[in-house]
């Protein structure tokens, strides 16, 4: 089949990819089959960029394919390809009781954990994605008490000593913009260097501005005027709002086809892009005070 795509395209350059899931919900890649410009079948089926297109040989969720078969194709994609390929992991990476916590398949009478797999993986990939606030922090799949003992996949390869280039793209779930963008800038500009990305290793051009100087209710902020019920007009800063320590561009990208995002629906931004979400970030709908909102500030930027 991709010989046919090939011929079909021309002179169409492939890159392989391969997505990994590791502990999560899925949402990430739920988020990703909502795209909308380009939808998901232009991804996978056109060129992102004119003359290369991104080859997605594995993704547990969405593929057809299974069992062993399968997962030779992943691992083929390592050998075939080195320093040639795409990794994108979703989900935390469970590393307790030496990963049995999160297996993502079986090869000749094994497990594959997704702690090996991603380690095997990382250390011959070109750069490795991190999809989704779990893959990129930790997110919710490393909350307190953590049983599983899951980690963020820096964590995992610098534990490694796997230098590849890391690039997170976070949330709650991520934006699918956010995803293919971030794909789309590494076909045509390479990989990001130290200026594109910000020291949480995100691409500025989508976490560059804080959510809370973008808001629309930034004048109410500015004239003291708070909500004291969500679904109120006013500022959602007394109920909670994460914006003015988190930074995305969901205030002027909007969320489902520009739709509407979370302040927008009378609900406080959470910060699900931002590393301490969620455990430093409790309770959800409590006020920051300006001590813990300051501190914040100071370590992520």
């Amino acid at each position: 089949m991709d010989d046919m795509l090939s011929e079909s395209r021309g002179a169409v350059t492939e890159y392989p990819a391969v997505w990994l899931a590791g502990a999560g919900c899925s949402g990430c890649s739920v988020s990703l089959l909502n795209a909308v410009s380009p939808d998901i079948r232009n991804v996978l089926f056109d060129p992102v960029l004119p003359g290369k297109h991104v080859n997605l040989r594995f993704h547990p969720i969405i593929m057809a394919g299974q069992g062993e078969p399968a997962m030779k194709v992943l691992l083929d994609t390592r050998v075939e390809n080195p320093k040639g390929y795409l990794l994108l992991v979703e989900g935390a990476v469970p590393t307790a009781e030496e990963g049995l916590y999160c297996t993502i398949g079986d090869l000749s009478g094994k497990h594959m954990t997704m702690q090996d797999t991603l380690v095997e993986m990382a250390g011959d990939a070109m750069a490795v994605v991190c999809v989704g606030t779990c893959s990129s922090f930790g997110g919710i799949s490393a909350s307190a008490p953590n049983p599983s003992g899951s980690r963020s996949v820096s964590e995992v390869l610098e534990e490694n000593g796997i230098e590849t280039p890391l690039i997170n793209v976070p949330g709650c779930p991520p934006h699918p913009d956010w995803v293919v963008g971030t794909i789309a800038m590494v076909l045509l500009n390479g990989l990001p260097g130290p200026d594109d990305l910000d020291p949480a290793r995100r691409p500025r051009a989508f976490y560059g501005k804080l959510i809370h100087d973008n808001c629309p209710r930034r004048a109410y902020f500015d004239a003291g005027q708070f909500a004291r019920h969500t679904g109120d007009p006013g500022c959602l800063y007394e109920l909670g709002c994460k914006g003015p320590m988190t930074y995305a561009d969901c205030p002027t990208r909007l969320w489902n086809n520009g739709l509407n995002w979370c302040v927008g629906a009378g609900a406080p931004c959470i910060g699900c892009v931002e590393p301490t979400f969620p455990d430093k970030l409790q309770p959800m709908y409590h006020k920051l005070n300006d001590d813990r909102l300051s501190r914040f500030k100071l370590k992520t930027r």
